[in-house]
């Protein structure tokens, strides 16, 4: 992949060695005030997902398929969330927003493999959620250790891969004009609109691999949470139904704010896109969604909450 970026930026030499941000906005008073809330929710992100995936490895109880595809989720939080928020943070406070080249290729190509690869855990998790209610006699079989570590590597390749094919397609196209990117980072659409090359095709790539991608993951959410309620809809118990729907409560919240976002994020005719319009959203899933879904997760799950008022009591008493 490195190799691929060398030879695409050799082509493009003559043509554009750097890129400049324009970030969110140009008013230093402004400007100020978003490095700090925006330095306060990195801060926050890194310490609720890097301390989930502690909180996870240190408690027994917490060892089960569920928390395994939890903490990886809180790890694909924390570095799509670094790969744009530092440099965000940076040029907040910078008067040169420049960005090189391979500087903007390699966040690129990361952010992307990370988004696509937290789409498929997502589609994963409510499939482990569907397995747990619906045969949960076969519950350790269907989730082993093996198949569960099997779908997060398929995870991973998928988001990775589909990332690989964004990346190359977007950065062999020629890039003479202006060099001014109107956004806090290196995304698809500002940089379409600043390639003087045909971007038909990769208009078409991208659609078409986006919506693949993200409604698969969407019917596979929908339909195992269709067999859930059915499943919830057949238990005897008032109780027993309260409890089995509280175990899918925060993975249903996460899923929604972050699928609904996406879709209306990307899955748009590129006519319609509106770059003041997407900079605020994009803020919002790059920035604000990492540090909400450790939040969801310990807010709303009894064993989490349980697993970490014992390491406080432990520790602090």
């Amino acid at each position: 992949m490195i190799r691929y970026m060398k030879e695409v930026q050799g082509r493009n030499q003559t043509e554009m060695t750097e890129f400049i941000l324009l970030g969110l906005s140009d008013n230093s008073d402004l400007q100020i005030v978003l490095f700090g809330l925006f330095l306060f929710i990195y801060m926050a992100t890194m310490v609720g997902n890097l301390g989930m995936i502690v909180l996870i490895k240190i408690d027994p109880c917490l060892h089960t398929p569920m928390y395994f595809f939890l903490s990886s989720l809180s790890f694909v939080d924390a570095s799509y969330s670094s790969s744009v928020t530092p440099k965000m943070l940076v040029n907040l406070m910078a008067k040169n927003k420049a960005i090189s080249f391979n500087g903007c290729a390699a966040p690129f190509y990361f952010f992307g493999s990370f988004l696509g690869t937290e789409c498929f855990l997502l589609a994963t998790m409510a499939y482990d959620r569907y397995a747990a209610i619906w045969n949960p006699l076969r519950y350790s079989v269907l989730m082993s250790g093996k198949i569960c570590f099997l779908l997060i590597a398929t995870s991973f390749l998928a988001g990775f891969g589909n990332a690989a094919i964004h990346t190359g397609m977007t950065f062999r196209l020629s890039f003479c004009g202006s060099n001014r990117i109107n956004h806090f980072y290196c995304d698809t659409p500002p940089l379409l609109k600043l390639s003087c090359s045909d971007t038909r095709i990769n208009g078409i790539v991208i659609m078409a691999f986006s919506s693949f991608n993200v409604i698969s993951c969407v019917m596979i959410v929908l339909i195992s949470y269709l067999c859930i309620l059915i499943a919830i809809l057949r238990m005897p118990s008032l109780e027993s139904r309260h409890k089995a729907f509280s175990t899918c409560a925060s993975h249903l919240m996460a899923v929604t704010i972050f699928f609904g976002t996406i879709l209306f994020m990307y899955l748009r005719p590129t006519s319609s896109y509106s770059m003041e319009q997407d900079k605020i959203v994009s803020v919002f899933y790059t920035v604000v969604i990492p540090m909400l879904n450790p939040l969801i997760y310990s807010l709303k799950n009894k064993d989490v909450k349980g697993a970490l008022k014992k390491i406080l009591q432990k520790h602090l008493l």
